[in-house]
């Protein structure tokens, strides 16, 4: 590793699809900061280890994405309110042996939604998919924006309970509860219709297929992926196909890298400039082969 710059990376498993390192790279080259940044394939069983190989050859931090975040909560020394919420990471930051976490996914979320897409979510109804950590890291933002109802429903209906309830009873959220109906569901027993839908299961990161009622689609919902580029197609042909307006994470995956930057290095950078030129590149015709 070169003396000269400070060290980052991504950990995860499945991580080779990650454009974190383009945005981060990005971000260092807009702000004049001396850093790099990495993958890091992490074996399942093994994140740990892989951590503090990292720490050890002299990494500054990380983001953590599947299925490692609610591990790396656990690791942590100290914590943002945002991570203790959530009791899931996705940025960890090294400093003199201490691990510091925090979780920059639901405001990454919310910005994108609200800043990028120009879809408020005050007095919406709003359904979130999925009760793992990629869940756990935004509903707390997403409850913070006042949506009218929070819907959270998970194929296991016991785990989106146990979501549901930890926010709950969270003293930092009673005041925002008294505006918000936060209740958990069963997928298959969802009856009422949805202003956003955010999809945060790992159906997309695995091709599975949308199972979901397309009556929960108010005309023009929002229904966002927070997976980016093929992984998300099906969610997006899915909602297309039934009048909904469909939106991947990639504007998601800007934001909350900002956030991690601006955790990691006290700089906040320009996130709709570069979300703004990774569309247009996303949009250019691919060469033939």
């Amino acid at each position: 590793m070169s003396a000269r710059m400070d060290h980052y990376g991504v950990v995860g498993n499945p991580v080779e699809h990650s454009k974190s390192p383009a945005i981060h790279a990005r971000f260092a080259e807009l702000t004049g900061q001396a850093m790099d940044y990495c993958k890091l394939l992490a074996p399942l069983d093994h994140f740990a280890a892989t951590l503090q190989q990292w720490i050890n050859s002299g990494g500054r931090g990380c983001n953590v994405t599947v299925p490692f975040k609610f591990e790396a909560f656990r690791l942590a020394g100290t914590a943002t309110d945002r991570a203790q919420l959530a009791q899931a990471a996705n940025t960890l930051k090294f400093d003199a042996g201490r691990i510091e976490a925090d979780n920059t996914d639901g405001i990454g979320l919310v910005n994108d939604i609200q800043n990028n897409a120009g879809v408020p979510l005050a007095g919406r109804d709003l359904l979130l998919l999925g009760a793992g950590g990629a869940a756990a890291g935004v509903l707390g933002p997403l409850l913070a924006a006042g949506p009218r109802r929070l819907v959270v429903a998970n194929r296991t209906h016991a785990r989106a309970a146990l979501l549901v309830a930890h926010h709950a009873s969270h003293p930092s959220l009673q005041q925002l509860l008294q505006k918000t109906e936060l209740v958990a569901q069963d997928l298959q027993g969802l009856e009422a219709d949805f202003d956003v839908i955010v999809n945060a299961t790992a159906s997309s990161l695995g091709g599975a297929a949308i199972t979901l009622d397309p009556s929960v689609l108010k005309p023009g919902a929002l229904a966002y992926d927070m997976m980016y580029g093929p992984a998300a197609q099906g969610f997006a042909d899915w909602a297309r196909a039934h009048g909904a307006v469909p939106r991947d994470g990639l504007g998601m995956l800007v934001e909350q890298a900002a956030e991690s930057f601006l955790f990691w290095r006290g700089v906040r950078p320009p996130s709709a400039q570069v979300l703004m030129e990774m569309q247009q590149q996303q949009q250019q015709p691919k060469a033939p082969a």
